[in-house]
C-alpha cells in the first residue's frame, strides 16, 4: 500500500528551444479538449494544459512517474524530442510558478500570462482535470504571479508581446503616420491597437466577431474603422503596418490577400500563425513572427534583471511552502487512517466491555473518556514520528505505518482489553496516566466483572 497523493509529470514546448514551426506542431485545438484527451488515459488522475503565443505545456498526475511520462510522450508525439523539456514533480511545480510570475515569458514580466494561467486552470476544471495535487500547484503558481506583480517591479511599465511587436515595426519601418491594421480583438489585439493608436495616421481593427471589434475601436483615441476578417483583402493591401493576433486555427492572411499590397510590414504574434509562409515571398511584404522579437525582448530582460532576482527569491520561499504543504497532506492521510483504525477498535471493545456490567451514565462517560485518552496517548508518539518522517521525505516509514494501521487493523485487540480470562478489561493493564483519572469504584467494578 502506498500514499496515493500522485506525482506530477510535465512537458513544455516554448520559445528558446522551440521555433514557431515547432509550436505550431504542438498546438492544440483548445485547452479543455486537450485536458479531456489526457484524462482519457486510464493512468492519468489529473491534467492541466497551457497554450499561449509562445508555449504549449501539459501536466499530468499519475500514481507513478513512468505512467505520466508515457502519457505526455504520446500527447506530444508530433513534436521532435529535442524541443520538448521534460519536467519532474518538483520541476513542474517550480516551473509553473516561474511561468505565472512572467520569468519564463518572451517579454519578462508581462501581465497577460497570469490571466492565461488562470484561464487554463478554469478550462482544466471544466474538463475534470483538477484534483488535489494540481489544485495546490496551480493555485500556488497564480498566487506567486500575483505577488510578483504587486510586490516587485517585474511588470513596471509593462511590455507585452503585442507592444514588442509594435516596437519591432517602429524600429523597422516606423509607425508614425502609418496606415495600420490589427487583426484580432482579443487581449493581444487590444494591446497592439492601443499602442498603435497613439502614432498611426489611421487604424483598422479586423475580427471575426464584429461587435468585439466595434467595442475595441470605441476605446481608441484615433480614427478607427472596423471590418470583418472575411473582408480583409482590400484593407490588408492598403496597410503599411499589420499586427495579427487571432486564435484562428487557419491562416487569416495569405499571398492572395496581400498580393496587391505596397510596402507592408507584418508582425504575426498568433499561435498557430495567422500569416501563410507564402506571403513572405511577395516582393513588397515583410513578415516577422515571434522568433524575430529578440532585440526588443532582450532589452526588456536587461531592464528587469533586478526585479527578476527578487521574484526568484520569492519563488524559492513559496516553493518550499508548497512542498511542505504536500508533505503535511501525505502525513495527515496516514495519520487519519491510523486514528480511524484505532477508533474502530476502541468503539468495538467499549461496546463489549460496557455490556458486561451495569454502569450508570456517569460511569459510562468516564470509561468512554478513558478509552479516548488511551487512544490519544498511544498514537501521540506515532503521530509525531510520521510528521517528522514527512518533513524528512522518509516515505518508506510512512508507507510502513499505513500498512501497520491498515483499516483492518489486525485481529489482536490491545493488551488491556483482552488480558483477562473472559476477554474483559484488565484494570492493572490500563496505563498509569489513564488509570489515575478513573474513580476507584469504576476500577473495582471493572475488576469484579
Amino acid at each position: 500500500m502506498t500514499v496515493g497523493t500522485g506525482v506530477i509529470s510535465g512537458a513544455s514546448i516554448a520559445h528558446g528551444t522551440a521555433t514557431v514551426d515547432d509550436l505550431e506542431r504542438a498546438a492544440v485545438d483548445s485547452q479543455r479538449s486537450a485536458v479531456e484527451r489526457l484524462r482519457s488515459v486510464p493512468a492519468v488522475e489529473e491534467a492541466y494544459v497551457l497554450q499561449t503565443c509562445n508555449r504549449v505545456e501539459a501536466y499530468v498526475v499519475t500514481a507513478d512517474e513512468p505512467d505520466g511520462r508515457a502519457a505526455l510522450d504520446v500527447f506530444f508525439e508530433s513534436v521532435a524530442d529535442r524541443v520538448v523539456t521534460d519536467l519532474g514533480h518538483e520541476e513542474s511545480l517550480r516551473h509553473l510558478m516561474r511561468v505565472a510570475a512572467g520569468l519564463e515569458s518572451l517579454v519578462v514580466g508581462e501581465d497577460q500570462i497570469l490571466g492565461q494561467v488562470g484561464d487554463a486552470y478554469e478550462d482544466a476544471r471544466a474538463a475534470d482535470g483538477i484534483g488535489p495535487v494540481l489544485e495546490a500547484g496551480v493555485t500556488k503558481a497564480i498566487h506567486v504571479g500575483e505577488r510578483a506583480r504587486t510586490e516587485t517591479a517585474i511588470n513596471e511599465g509593462s511590455v507585452s508581446l503585442a507592444t514588442a511587436a509594435v516596437r519591432l515595426a517602429e524600429e523597422a519601418v516606423g509607425v508614425a503616420e502609418s496606415e495600420a491594421l490589427v487583426v484580432g480583438a482579443g487581449e493581444m489585439g487590444r494591446i497592439a491597437a492601443k499602442t498603435l493608436a497613439s502614432d498611426a495616421n489611421r487604424l483598422t481593427v479586423a475580427n471575426r466577431t464584429r461587435e468585439r471589434a466595434v467595442s475595441l475601436a470605441a476605446t481608441l483615441d484615433a480614427e478607427t474603422s472596423v471590418v470583418d476578417v472575411a473582408d480583409l483583402d482590400g484593407v490588408a493591401a492598403a496597410a503599411s503596418v499589420v499586427v495579427t493576433a487571432t486564435a484562428s486555427t487557419e491562416y487569416v492572411l495569405d499571398a492572395t490577400t496581400l498580393a496587391d499590397a505596397g510596402e507592408t510590414f507584418v508582425v504575426d504574434i498568433a499561435q498557430p500563425r495567422d500569416v501563410s509562409p507564402a506571403a513572405a515571398d511577395l516582393p513588397n511584404v515583410t513578415v516577422r513572427d515571434i522568433d524575430d522579437l529578440e532585440s526588443v525582448t532582450d532589452e526588456n530582460r536587461e531592464r528587469r534583471a533586478e526585479a527578476a532576482t527578487v521574484v526568484e527569491e520569492m519563488i524559492d520561499v513559496e516553493f518550499d511552502r508548497l512542498l511542505a504543504q504536500y508533505k503535511r497532506k501525505r502525513a495527515d492521510r496516514v495519520i487519519s487512517a491510523m486514528y480511524e483504525s484505532a477508533e474502530r477498535v476502541k468503539a468495538s471493545e467499549l461496546e463489549t466491555a460496557l455490556e458486561k456490567a451495569d454502569f450508570d451514565d456517569e460511569q459510562r462517560a468516564v470509561i468512554e473518556s478513558m478509552a479516548d485518552a488511551i487512544v490519544n496517548q498511544l498514537l501521540a508518539a506515532p503521530t509525531k514520528s510520521l510528521r517528522d518522517a514527512a518533513e524528512d521525505d522518509d516515505w518508506s516509514t510512512i508507507n510502513t505505518a499505513l500498512q501497520l494501521f491498515d483499516p483492518e487493523f489486525g485481529d489482536d485487540p490491545p493488551v488491556f482489553v483482552d488480558d483477562t480470562e473472559d476477554g474483559g478489561i484488565d484494570p492493572a493493564a490500563i496505563p498509569d496516566g489513564v488509570r489515575d483519572d478513573i474513580p476507584s469504584g469504576v476500577l473495582n467494578q471493572l475488576g469484579d466483572d
